[in-house]
């Protein structure tokens, strides 16, 4: 039997220390609680997210190593380029930030099964219409071909998900938002757990305890709160350019 602390449902800016977090499974820290924006963007402050299926409890999670992107070196590859070459898409942000968020919610196996369970889905359209949460799009002509989004806060950037239509539109959203990233001055893209996937573009793990401290700098900075819909997004030129 696993014992984890319960969150105080008065307290939403209260989490155990990740150091506490479980070695197996990988990070879980603690239970319940609820999916305000307060508490979300005091966890993703303390280096935690919440991961938990249909049916299941609200977990919270702090794994050690943590899987991150560093901005500035975050550019296609030369197989990203060719695939990319010829490519009529366009880059938006913040245009359709729920698709993207349903799109990515969307199951991928052939159980059915998503982590993105619709209670999620609210709590991050919540967390957008306050301005701290975000998505990148990838368009063919009105089509939505791919995306990425995540939560802001400070100089951090916490990535959620991505999703793929058409063969590389997941990776033209990671590009395009490690552009803009990269114009907001915000050096790391956090994207929780290594996968093949996301190593295979750039992303490296670190201790759980550089991590934590990497955050705490970034978060104590002021960003940008609020759409970034105004923002000038990248074309595919501009992202095999490496500009």
């Amino acid at each position: 039997m696993i014992r984890l602390p319960l969150l105080d449902p008065d307290a939403p800016e209260h989490f155990p220390n990740p150091a506490r977090a479980r070695a197996e499974p990988n990070g879980l820290l603690a239970f319940g609680g609820d999916l305000s924006p307060a508490r979300l963007l005091a966890a993703y402050s303390s280096g935690i997210f919440p991961w938990f299926g249909e049916g299941e409890p609200i977990l919270w999670w702090s794994p050690d190593p943590r899987c991150v992107f560093h901005t500035q070196s975050l550019h296609p590859n030369r197989s990203l380029r060719r695939q990319l070459a010829g490519k009529h898409w366009r880059v938006t942000m913040d245009q359709a930030f729920e698709p993207v968020v349903r799109g990515c919610a969307a199951p991928r196996d052939d159980h059915g099964s998503t982590w993105i369970v619709p209670d999620m889905i609210d709590a991050c359209v919540r967390l957008h219409q306050l301005g701290h949460a975000h998505s990148v799009e990838v368009w063919e002509s009105e089509r939505l071909v791919g995306g990425i989004y995540g939560v802001a806060v400070g100089k951090l950037f916490c990535g959620e998900s991505m999703f793929s239509i058409e063969s590389g539109g997941s990776k033209a959203a990671l590009m395009a938002l490690g552009h803009l990233l990269r114009e907001l001055d915000c050096p790391l893209l956090d994207t929780q757990v290594a996968n093949p996937h996301t190593l295979q573009l750039g992303a490296v793990e670190i201790p759980r305890a550089e991590y934590l401290q990497k955050i705490a700098g970034l978060i104590a900075v002021p960003g940008r709160i609020g759409s970034w819909s105004d923002l000038a997004a990248p074309s595919l030129t501009q992202l095999c350019a490496g500009s």
